[in-house]
């Protein structure tokens, strides 16, 4: 499935408009990234855990996006944007969202 930030995609006639298509994921942290990342405040540097976390997160975001948009028939997804914000402590969600398409045949 092709997804894009765009709001075209180059050489291709957007025919019909399916609708918004989401996919989202809470994810919560783990003890021992808890204490690498407090070690990591005090040094500075990248919270290699956090980091590879979202990432994971941001995947299965994605893949969720894009079940729901195949589910629809689309061809694509335009305007493909992405967010995050926390739920509780300790946890975020990772929320990704754009707008299935069809191409004209």
């Amino acid at each position: 499935m092709l997804y894009v930030t765009t709001d075209t995609v180059a050489g291709k006639e957007i025919g019909a408009v399916l609708g918004v298509v989401t996919g989202n994921v809470v994810q919560s942290k783990h003890i021992g990234r808890d204490i690498m990342a407090g070690l990591k405040s005090i040094v500075g540097g990248e919270i290699r855990g956090y980091t590879e976390m979202l990432t994971e997160a941001r995947n299965i975001a994605t893949d969720r996006m894009i079940e729901q948009a195949t589910m629809l028939g689309a061809d694509a997804i335009v305007g493909v944007r992405y967010t995050t914000s926390a739920i509780v402590d300790g946890a975020s969600e990772l929320l990704v969202f754009g707008t299935a398409v069809r191409f004209s045949r």
